[in-house]
């Protein structure tokens, strides 16, 4: 159970400044909770208290609820009557007192903290404070009363707006909408806070529950058409969620039966999802996301990041200038080399077409489009390269060239600079073999585009220090990204993992499956798109390439389908070629292709794996096992060869990384649900009729033998970080 405490000072004007401390972020956990109900109890029994500020110590309102208490109910912890919370204590203690309350916000007012403040009479705010309620992406819905707080006090729209996307809102716009009653700086927070509280208190400003508001509600008509409209918004952009649809329910039941029933229907919703299976993945994502931070041999041994006031990109194709975007979009000066004048052009401009984008969006304005793109100075040469402290290798995926670009690295950099590869396929150790430096030399592998993607795999060589990737560890958290450290491997462990992927489909459609069957099959299970579709986008050469990676290490378990290599015959090279497995138009839109046909028989013929001339049937969870199983088998080769740290790195590996569904609670997760022992039954039926593609390892052997997780430790596990 989390700690806490609550403080309460009270002022010389009569305002028991009420203080919630819980660093980092005063997280609500049930001592805190407990100790706003105990001193609002003793601020109304005190002669000398005429109102109450609730604000949060170390410049922080709250956070929210302690997401820790969350994770333990399944588990067999329990959280209190949510009545007892919702009902007793926010609505009867706080916003029911005969004393009334402002919340003085700063920093973050999130969750479970902007529910309190929202059962205060009134809200004041410092610039930029963030407002917001994002239970959503945990799996459940607002349970101190947000579902029906915050319609009454921005309109039902913009609540629904807040609550299904999680999209917080700075106090600027919260004041506009008048979720935030002033906005004043930090030094005038408290005095202006508990002058507003004792203008309510006097009756000098209106003293209005905000559950009882309704001069910010749409009538009832139009507002049954809104929840209409966006319920059907969200089964089709969510069609798994159970939650976002119960929040909506939620709501409805508070606006058409009032914000009691409202009240008691949150509640007993909120109790049912905390215990669901996707509130469970979600919050393991949750803590997986944060425990990547957490790497033994490295972390652990009291090294700090050193600073990086520049960095080099070498290599200003489509990888390099995402990766260059990224850095100058956090402030980072950029160093981008090219080979020559065309090719530095066309990386400048990609560079310049990536924020423009973001101008288009309103996400930037234009002078910071132009203070942004400024930090980027194009180079032929290695000259510039004497006072950089971090450079980034992104070229094609060729050992000579990258071998000769390290060792003139080497000659070009000074000593401390970290001397980064963003290379996907070559083993880390040929790459600095020609140096004296090895014990610098990292991978930062981005994923495309690498100015979107949110992973950052940092991979570790034979001889690379521990403190520069502490200092890769920290530029990738500064740049927005999530950095997971992984050992040395062909594919690493995103693509290592998901190898199987495309090949699982592939074995299936010379099996008689339908191409886009499967892809519908798989993006309905919750993949952002299905193996065919990937291929297109990656493009066909690409495919081949790593197809062979993967052919010459791991020969016994790679399936030599010929589909692909047929399709580049006839010049079918996936979406550059704007025919793969599908036609894509002028707007990158995919189509199914009749034409395909052609190649797919031929492809069986060859396999001859239909002898019956019908090919097999499967239904929807057949072809998902078919193709996932696979990647779950390999991903359990990755950990007991030690590639990652632990298991929820890999779960964060694959959600930021393939876009597995998060609600499932990534790759490793997910096949615990289900079992080793199923899994490992499966595979084992398989191989034995379609061959050693689907050959279970000893890892999930010896997992399936004890029926344990995955996710497990085993004796096997020998680390190579």
């Amino acid at each position: 159970m989390g700690q806490g405490r609550v403080d309460m000072e009270v002022r010389p004007d009569g305002v028991a400044l009420v203080t919630i401390t819980n660093p980092p972020v005063n997280s609500l956990a049930i001592p805190v909770l407990f100790g706003l109900k105990e001193k609002y109890e003793e601020a109304m029994q005190r002669s000398d208290v005429k109102a109450i500020v609730i604000i949060g110590s170390g410049g922080k309102f709250s956070g929210g609820f302690d997401i820790g208490t969350l994770g333990n109910v399944k588990s067999g912890g329990s959280l209190p009557s949510g009545e007892e919370i919702s009902v007793g204590l926010i609505t009867g203690s706080l916003e029911g007192a005969r004393k009334p309350s402002v919340a003085a916000i700063q920093g973050l007012a999130l969750g479970g903290g902007l529910e309190i403040a929202m059962a205060c009479h009134a809200r004041i705010a410092t610039p930029q404070a963030q407002l917001g309620l994002p239970e959503l992406q945990l799996g459940v819905i607002p349970g101190f009363g947000g579902t029906q707080r915050l319609p009454r006090l921005v309109g039902l729209s913009k609540a629904l707006e807040m609550m299904l996307l999680s999209k917080p809102i700075k106090s600027e716009e919260a004041s506009e909408l008048g979720l935030v009653d002033a906005i004043v700086p930090p030094a005038k927070l408290v005095n202006t806070a508990c002058r507003w509280a004792l203008d309510i208190a006097e009756f000098r400003r209106p003293w209005v529950p905000s559950l009882y508001r309704t001069d910010k509600l749409e009538p009832l008509g139009e507002a049954r058409e809104i929840l209409k409209f966006t319920r059907n918004q969200a089964q089709k952009r969510a069609a798994n969620l159970k939650h976002p649809l119960v929040c909506i329910d939620v709501i409805e039941e508070g606006i058409t039966c009032g914000p009691m029933a409202g009240l008691r229907k949150e509640v007993a919703s909120f109790q049912e999802l905390i215990k669901s299976d996707t509130a469970q993945a979600l919050i393991h994502i949750f803590f997986a996301q944060r425990s990547t931070s957490k790497v033994p041999g490295v972390t652990d041994i009291g090294l700090k990041p050193r600073k990086i006031r520049k960095v080099a990109v070498v290599g200003g194709g489509l990888m390099g200038s995402g990766i260059a975007t990224a850095l100058i979009l956090s402030g980072y000066p950029v160093i981008l080399k090219e080979v020559n004048k065309q090719f530095l052009q066309a990386g400048l401009d990609r560079i310049k077409a990536n924020l423009q984008s973001r101008v288009k969006k309103g996400k930037m304005s234009q002078e910071k489009f132009q203070k942004t793109f400024s930090l980027v100075q194009g180079v032929l040469g290695y000259e510039n390269f004497r006072d950089v402290d971090m450079v980034i290798e992104a070229v094609i995926e060729k050992v000579s060239l990258k071998q000769q670009i390290f060792a003139d690295l080497e000659r070009n950099c000074p000593a401390h600079c970290v001397l980064a590869t963003n290379t996907s396929t070559i083993d880390l150790n040929l790459i600095g073999q020609n140096t004296n430096s090895q014990d610098r030399v990292v991978g930062a592998h981005f994923f495309s585009p690498a100015h979107v993607m949110p992973l950052l795999e940092i991979v570790r060589a034979e001889k690379t220090s521990p403190q520069v990737i502490i200092d890769l560890m920290d530029v990738g958290k500064k740049i927005k990204k999530t950095p997971i450290v992984v050992g040395n491997c062909t594919g690493f462990a995103v693509n290592r993992m998901f190898f199987p992927y495309t090949q699982s489909a592939l074995l299936l459609t010379d099996l008689g499956l339908d191409v886009y069957q499967i892809d519908k099959v798989i993006t309905k299970f919750g993949m952002p798109m299905g193996p065919f579709r990937l291929a297109d986008l990656v493009g066909f050469e690409v495919a081949v390439a790593t197809g062979m990676q993967y052919l010459e290490h791991f020969p016994e378990r790679v399936y030599k389908s010929l589909l692909i290599p047929f399709m580049i015959e006839d010049k079918r090279a996936g979406e550059r070629t704007r025919k793969g497995f599908y036609l894509y138009d002028d707007r990158r839109k995919a189509q199914p292709d009749p034409e395909i046909k052609k190649y797919i028989e031929k492809s069986r013929k060859m396999a001859g794996l239909i002898t019956d001339g019908k090919g097999i049937s499967l239904t929807e969870k057949d072809i998902i096992e078919m193709v996932f199983f696979p990647v779950v088998n390999e991903a359990c080769r990755v950990l007991d060869e030690g590639i990652a740290v632990q298991a929820s790195d890999l779960d964060i590996a694959s959600v930021m990384g393939m876009g597995f569904p998060p609600y499932r609670g990534g790759l490793i997760f997910w096949a615990d649900s289900i079992g080793s022992d199923y899994i490992y039954k499966k595979l084992k039926i398989w191989s034995e009729s379609y061959g050693g593609f689907f050959k279970p390892c000893a890892y999930l052997e010896e997992r399936a033998a004890n029926n344990a997780k995955l996710s497990s430790p085993g004796k096997s596990v020998k680390s190579r970080l």
